[in-house]
């Protein structure tokens, strides 16, 4: 089953809709939806190394874009949208101690969120109730998502061809390792 949904990621990054899926998938993950658009991102790129940048191009815009939507619900849909989000994520019950520190590394919380994996959309949304300055939430998201995005799409566009070897012998480790850091992601923010 592995293999077929790698296959079709692949597949999928090669079809003429695969810059729109992805950016979909990017502007939702930035502000509710919990899967990262590198899922996406690194079949695309693997299957089309020479664009590269302009697949991390679209990838960040449309997670900046979608950090702005996180950032109002935050600021105008707490109540309604915001706290539904933060119970999916268990993060309902620690958030006021959160904003409390997110006060004061308001600009690194959103550079460190937007660069691993932990859920950055936690971070759009606490941007928002917390009312960091729009202007600093934005030059800090598209600095995060810019070099997150730009670094793995060099990466692979420059090791592409042996890095798409390595993952298709050991899809099953890559899966596991996705997985881990994934969690491990979600588990830091708890940490937070």
């Amino acid at each position: 089953m592995l293999r077929r949904l790698y296959d079709w990621t692949i597949s999928l990054a090669q079809s003429p809709h695969a810059l729109w899926a992805l950016a979909i998938v990017s502007f939702v993950e930035s502000s509710f939806f919990p899967i990262p658009p590198d899922v996406l991102m690194i079949p695309m790129i693997i299957a089309r190394p020479s664009r590269a940048f302009v697949i991390a191009g679209i990838a960040t815009l449309a997670s900046v874009a979608g950090a702005l939507l996180g950032y109002y619900i935050g600021a105008a849909l707490m109540e309604t949208v915001g706290q539904p989000i933060l119970e999916i994520y268990g993060k309902a019950d620690s958030f006021e101690e959160m904003s409390a520190v997110f006060n004061e590394y308001g600009a690194w919380a959103v550079v460190v969120a937007g660069v691993t994996f932990l859920p950055f959309k936690v971070i759009t949304i606490a941007s928002g109730v917390t009312g960091l300055p729009l202007s600093v939430f934005i030059v800090s998201s598209i600095f995060a998502r810019a070099l997150r995005f730009f670094l793995v799409a060099a990466l692979l566009w420059k090791f592409g061809a042996p890095i798409r070897d390595f993952i298709e012998k050991r899809l099953g480790l890559m899966f596991i390792l996705f997985c881990v850091l994934l969690i491990g992601g979600f588990a830091m923010i708890g940490l937070l």
